[in-house]
């Protein structure tokens, strides 16, 4: 399972050299001297031949952009070697292999239209080609192969989409989260920005006060003067442990705002 896990990494990280190898492997399998089970012997090997087996398997490098074209260029590449006596084995599998990625890459629909013309094409080239009717093994296992490729492919792509939504969901909750936290910290802030303005207020005000009463006094009751400017440097002392204190909380709760 995991070097498993590790071939798929690389596939979707390097899809073009996955599918690339993919269409040489069937490429070089195709011109294996076997014949098909349940499929007449072929003619001997010619250029026509290779030249279809290079153009059905070469066309799935190009699956994951072009699904609906490569689908129809293999279907008819497979279908032209079935009737011209070359019904290499490997042909199926490029055209259930273009199946498969109609179903992942599109909708349902699309899919199981594309799926159902192009096994209805085959399955006849395969009628005419064998001489047999449609309930024959041969043609009954070519069309089985379309239906399970479109299955398998609809499978996946409806198990992409749920974990799509799932991530979606979950990158949603995280967002909602860290919203909620910020939305938390700034309604704490404002709250200690306003005891700060309060209680600085206050004391500013006593400030003032005092500050007066001082200035009224100073000539006249120098002793009373001195009495209400030691109300001042306290209430400025008390301003400033005040302003200490608070600023320590938000250092704490984060960066202090701005003086």
């Amino acid at each position: 399972m995991g070097r498993l896990a590790r071939w798929r990494r690389v596939a979707r990280a390097h899809p073009i050299v996955a599918d690339a190898l993919l269409a040489a492997v069937l490429f070089t399998v195709s011109l294996l001297p076997v014949n098909p089970p349940g499929g007449p012997p072929r003619d001997p090997l010619t250029a026509g031949a290779v030249l279809l087996a290079l153009a059905g398997c070469a066309a799935l490098v190009l699956r994951r952009r072009l699904p609906l074209p490569v689908l129809a260029v293999v279907t008819v590449a497979a279908a032209t070697s079935l009737l011209a006596q070359q019904a290499r084995g490997p042909f199926v599998l490029t055209v259930a292999v273009a199946a498969y990625t109609v179903a992942t890459r599109t909708d349902r629909r699309t899919a199981v239209a594309a799926g159902a013309a192009s096994g209805l094409f085959l399955g006849g080239s395969a009628v005419v080609a064998l001489g047999v009717g449609w309930l024959d093994p041969a043609v009954v296992v070519l069309l089985l192969w379309f239906g399970v490729a479109v299955a398998a492919g609809d499978a996946v792509r409806s198990r992409r989409a749920y974990v799509a939504v799932l991530e979606e969901r979950a990158r949603r909750a995280e967002r909602t989260r860290e919203e909620e936290a910020r939305r938390r910290v700034a309604e704490e802030r404002l709250r200690i920005a306003r005891e700060l303005h309060d209680v600085v207020a206050h004391h500013i005000a006593l400030i003032n006060v005092q500050a007066g009463v001082a200035g009224h006094l100073l000539r006249d009751q120098p002793d009373a003067a001195e009495e209400a400017l030691g109300h001042v440097r306290s209430a400025a002392r008390t301003v400033l442990d005040e302003l200490a204190v608070l600023l320590g909380l938000l250092r704490r709760g984060g960066r202090a705002p701005a003086a």
